[in-house]
């Protein structure tokens, strides 16, 4: 749930779409602020909203900058991050596309993705009973996937979002670190076939 990763999303469904067959894409949550408790501070929404500015600048997609001010908000990225393990449960050849959704239903519609019922109707139009999330978003096991997923993606290094690996034979190679254009992206996938 980064803003950069909102912009790159198009990215990956466009090449998806160009790779079909060829390539499988699997979202992996890298939780960029889970189990934040405290409100965000003046300066980090400054950050964030110069950050926002940028990828908006760079991808042209809505942002709905209401959020800055909200001086009470918990920028926890934990729910969203577990709304979609949910998903990948369910459905997941979704999985991108309710990514997709949330991002947008944060950044340009301005909901509050750490609300359950928000997430739960977020998900629906999915066909995702709202019972049968609430039930799973719930459970221990989810609960404990999530934070093994955070746990993953620090071990594997991972220091921005977006990136992007490739599951090679020595393990998850890297291909993209931070925001990159499809072209850009493309690039280095072929020269990555290239050299394998």
């Amino acid at each position: 749930m980064c803003a950069w990763c909102y912009g790159f999303t198009q990215v990956i469904r466009r090449l998806r779409a160009l790779w079909h067959g060829r390539l499988s894409v699997e979202v992996i949550a890298g939780g960029l602020h889970p189990y934040n408790r405290e409100p965000l501070s003046h300066e980090q929404r400054e950050r964030m909203a110069v950050s926002w500015h940028r990828v908006q600048e760079r991808t042209s997609l809505p942002f709905n900058y209401g959020f800055f001010v909200q001086k009470d908000f918990v920028y926890d990225t934990e729910p969203a991050s577990r709304a979609l393990h949910v998903v990948r449960r369910l459905r997941p050849a979704l999985t991108l596309e309710v990514l997709r959704a949330l991002h947008s239903a944060f950044y340009a519609d301005g909901l509050n993705l750490t609300d359950p019922q928000v997430l739960a109707q977020v998900v629906r139009p999915f066909g995702i009973n709202e019972n049968l999330f609430y039930t799973l978003f719930e459970a221990e096991e989810i609960i404990e996937a999530t934070e093994k997923e955070f746990e993953f993606v620090q071990m594997m290094g991972v220091t921005d979002l977006p990136s992007v690996y490739l599951e090679g034979g020595m393990g998850p190679e890297l291909l993209a670190r931070g925001f990159c254009q499809l072209d850009e992206l493309e690039e280095r996938l072929l020269q990555h076939l290239e050299m394998v």
